[in-house]
């Protein structure tokens, strides 16, 4: 699907938990199949991502935070920029 976009040239970052494989399996064990639950994109960072396991994943963040448009009308009492 990312071939399909133009984003093939992506470098992959992995991204595993713990508790991705066989916990009894030490090292580096041969003959292991990795299952991968889900494949998504950073885009605007520039890396395509793997999910292995119940690997939970949070946002990004702007560059700019959001509280910085939110400002208190000092004559009304009435708070700006929330909606």
């Amino acid at each position: 699907m990312y071939s399909r976009q133009g984003f093939s040239s992506l470098p992959i970052c992995m991204a595993k938990t713990q508790y991705s494989h066989n916990a009894a399996e030490k090292g580096a064990p041969s003959s292991f199949v990795l299952p991968i639950r889900d494949v998504r994109a950073s885009i605007g960072v520039g890396f395509i991502y793997p999910l292995v396991g119940t690997m939970s994943t949070i946002p990004g963040l702007p560059t700019r935070p959001c509280f910085y448009e939110i400002d208190l009308d000092t004559t009304t009492g009435k708070v700006i920029g929330l909606s």
